[in-house]
């Protein structure tokens, strides 16, 4: 049965604390597998509110209904509250999470400011994030992180060069259409990319009269007829609370199908890395989201292997 992935971005700490154990009770219910990532440091979600000037945010907002989602405490922490540590508060959920046969990984230290910053920032900066998330998902699960999946698919060429040092086996940072292996500027870099491959609720939700009744029809389309290697993110805060309705149906919708869902790790354990296509990394818009997100962009050198093939099979 061809595999589709469930990709858990959990973002803040109220998402940790309420849609994170509503989604394993769920996932259970329905036989899913799927993958946990985690946010390890403070929630600065508040900070966000810096967005608001750029282009097409405020359009986002006003169709996905944000206060709604994460609640008005979750939008003053990092600005008018202290920002709650989930990595500290919330240990014992993330390791119920792992006790109840999931993959976890890390997402990120702070949301939001990996987010807004990263793209720009230099080695020292991006080594300084990514090791205190590491270090701090050592010190919950006694054990070292394998798999690592970007806040907003937001990565630098520094990020991208750690989740090989670091000792991931695969990661999810950019969105795509295969699992592959990511050149930036002409650099290989050995960690497997299984790339976010179907649009997330939020960016469809209000658009060409898709609401929370029908969003998940829309989705269904997208997977039929079956193809291997979906994978589809999903938030805490969003289908493990006020859009729980719309996740169910479509987890009944996907076993109607006949995809099997599972997890990013089991995804990766059947590919052969070797055997991977080799794609160059770009940034680009998606439909339905604000700002550029990393892509995953056209085949490297494969107009190189083209005429090397062909001159091979020429007399």
């Amino acid at each position: 049965m061809p595999q589709l992935a469930l990709k858990i971005d959990v973002d803040t700490y109220r998402g940790t604390l309420i849609g994170v154990p509503r989604l394993v009770e769920m996932l259970r219910r329905h036989g899913a597998d799927a993958t946990f990532l985690f946010s390890l440091g403070r929630d600065h979600t508040g900070r966000a509110l810096r967005r608001a000037f750029r282009p097409g945010f405020m359009k986002k907002v006003s169709r996905t209904s944000v206060l709604s989602h994460y609640g008005l405490k979750t939008l003053l922490y990092g600005v008018a509250l202290p920002g709650p540590d989930i990595g500290c508060g919330c240990a014992d959920i993330l390791r119920g999470v792992r006790d109840s046969g999931f993959e976890t990984g890390i997402h990120c230290w702070d949301h939001v400011k990996w987010q807004d910053h990263v793209r720009h920032a230099d080695m020292a900066w991006t080594e300084r994030e990514m090791e205190l998330a590491a270090n701090r998902y050592a010190n919950v699960f006694g054990s070292a992180a394998t798999v690592h999946g970007a806040a907003g698919w937001q990565m630098n060429a520094h990020a991208l060069r750690l989740t090989q040092r670091l000792g991931f086996s695969h990661a999810s940072d950019c969105r795509g259409s295969h699992p592959f292996i990511p050149v930036w500027d002409a650099e290989i870099v050995n960690c497997p990319q299984l790339p976010t491959t179907l649009p997330t609720l939020d960016e469809l939700i209000g658009i060409d009269g898709r609401d929370e009744n029908n969003v998940h029809e829309h989705l269904l389309e997208l997977t039929h007829p079956l193809r291997d290697g979906h994978v589809f993110t999903l938030h805490a805060e969003l289908e493990g609370m006020k859009l729980a309705p719309v996740m169910e149906n479509l987890l009944r919708g996907w076993k109607q199908q006949g995809y099997t869902l599972t997890s990013l790790r089991t995804l990766r354990a059947g590919l052969d890395p070797a055997k991977l296509p080799r794609h160059a990394i770009r940034w680009g818009e998606v439909p339905g989201r604000s700002g550029e997100l990393l892509l995953q962009g056209p085949e490297f050198l494969a107009d190189a292997s083209i005429g090397r093939d062909a001159n091979v099979r020429s007399p």
